[in-house]
């Protein structure tokens, strides 16, 4: 038996007001805001330059492209999903009502992959970031005390304890605490700063572009040229590792990699149940958001790509590429290095208010039906906020940011994402199916075309991702279904309703 939240309940539940509901105080100003907070930030300074060293060369704008068309085609269908079912909860919640408990559990607990964890490698990388800073003005974190226990530097220097990352987890945690319209007002604040300096880093940047580093556009993979002249055959071709080293297979990878600088928009619906008038908000906030980014990412990689040849970013512009570029190429313009960092750390963190605004709304909905205890859905007497929620996810979060290494997570959060928009592409044409007369406020257009494409696409750079992040994925979610059959099952409020 297949146990699914009934979609009538879940409108009763959105238009509930009381001491157990959030707060509605979010218009679709605030909701782009939100959007282009969680999208611009580590993606954007960090996976690019690694893109186009690994895997497309100058090409990685056709990857933006290529992954901004999944998250338009899985943000379609978020969207209808948003406008009938304004509640917390995100991708979680839209699965529970169209396909049941079981994945349901799957795409919450995937989502701790995407916004936890995330929040946690997004603070390790603020803390690089806030050192590079004090050192352009003569002050330096001792190497122990910004790195892990694991890491040691080349002096022989072993790390203690990440305290700039996990100072940064700590005080965006109380913000959010406080309450999601200071949140939202914080946010917004970040977004024009970092807005305004990535503008400014394209529009300076374009002329400092030497065309003969877009020359050839898309490096060649040696795999694929043998391919297709029959030299090698296809399970070779891939079995050699050719596959996503530059050529077309290539973009299909640097897709995938900057993907993760997509991740977060998303993170709009789950705050469905604080917006104003979510049936009409929410497509604009999602949407509108994923537009202005797409257009600024294309534009980033471009200049970025053509200023300094995409092979320095395997060494010397491999950390804080964007500073690099500026210091050695573009002459007197230092101090937008320095805005550049600022903009950075505005980024990352906003992306962490974001992520863990995600998880703990995501936790709230997992709460309120059974599936993880109590504890994850109590609101603040004062604030509404999932305050317990928010601390308990500090001390995970918190673990991870001051003793893990900041070792590059972003694969393996992409893959467990875009895991998630495939099951919301596939929800939507569930409930077509299933509920065809059901009033819905935006419909997801060209049906069934758009979300059959949008898991098409989401699969595809899925594989770009390789093998390793599959198996990371599989034992993830290994884990989670120990917790469900041990917990989840035995607790859930549907089940207990339904038996």
């Amino acid at each position: 038996m297949v146990f699914k939240k009934s979609l009538d309940q879940l409108l009763i539940e959105a238009s509930e007001s009381g001491e157990h509901t959030l707060k509605r105080t979010l218009g679709p100003g605030n909701l782009i805001a939100l959007g282009i907070g969680a999208i611009i930030g580590a993606g954007l300074f960090v996976r690019t330059a690694a893109a186009a060293a690994d895997h497309a060369g100058p090409a990685v704008t056709l990857g933006f492209i290529l992954a901004a068309i999944g998250c338009a085609l899985a943000g379609l269908c978020y969207a209808e999903f948003a406008s009938m079912i304004p509640i917390a909860g995100s991708a979680y919640t839209y699965s529970y009502a169209t396909m049941g408990e079981v994945v349901a559990w799957v795409i919450g607990w995937d989502l701790v992959l995407e916004y936890a964890l995330g929040a946690a490698t997004v603070s390790i990388a603020w803390s690089e970031y806030l050192n590079k800073l004090l050192q352009t003005f003569g002050i330096s974190i001792p190497y122990e005390f910004c790195h892990s226990p694991f890491q040691v530097s080349t002096g022989g220097v072993y790390g203690i304890m990440n305290l700039p990352a996990l100072f940064i987890m700590a005080v965006v945690t109380f913000v959010l605490i406080r309450g999601i319209e200071e949140s939202a007002t914080i946010n917004n604040m970040m977004v024009i700063l970092k807005v305004a300096i990535v503008i400014a880093f394209i529009t300076i940047g374009w002329t400092y572009i030497n065309p003969s580093n877009h020359i050839p556009y898309i490096p060649e993979n040696v795999g694929e040229t043998k391919l297709v002249n029959g030299e090698i055959g296809f399970w070779q071709y891939l079995t050699a590792d050719h596959f996503g080293k530059f050529g077309w297979s290539g973009i299909i990878s640097s897709a995938g990699v900057v993907f993760f600088a997509f991740i977060g928009f998303d993170a709009v619906s789950t705050a469905a149940q604080e917006a104003k008038d979510p049936k009409k908000d929410m497509p604009i906030g999602m949407l509108v958001s994923l537009a202005i980014c797409t257009v600024l990412y294309v534009l980033f990689a471009h200049v970025l790509t053509g200023v300094a040849n995409y092979k320095e970013f395997e060494t010397a512009g491999k950390e804080a590429s964007v500073a690099y570029v500026i210091d050695t190429y573009m002459n007197n313009y230092h101090w937008l290095s320095i805005l550049v960092t600022v903009a950075i750390l505005a980024g990352f963190t906003s992306v962490i208010l974001v992520m863990l605004l995600g998880q703990s709304r995501v936790f709230f909905s997992m709460s309120k039906d059974g599936l993880i205890p109590r504890i994850f859905s109590d609101l603040h007497p004062k604030f509404r906020t999932p305050y317990k929620s928010n601390l308990i996810f500090l001390l995970f979060g918190g673990i991870f940011s001051a003793f893990v290494p900041g070792d590059v997570v972003g694969d393996m959060t992409s893959i467990g994402t875009l895991f998630a928009f495939s099951l919301v592409c596939i929800g939507v044409l569930i409930l077509r199916k299933t509920d065809p007369d059901r009033h819905r406020p935006f419909k997801t257009p060209l049906m069934p075309f758009v979300p059959i494409l949008g898991v098409v696409v989401c699969t595809t750079m899925m594989i770009g991702l390789g093998r390793h992040n599959w198996e990371r994925l599989l034992i993830w979610m290994a884990i989670g279904f120990v917790i469900y059959f041990t917990y989840s099952i035995k607790n859930s409020v549907i089940r207990k309703a339904q038996q």
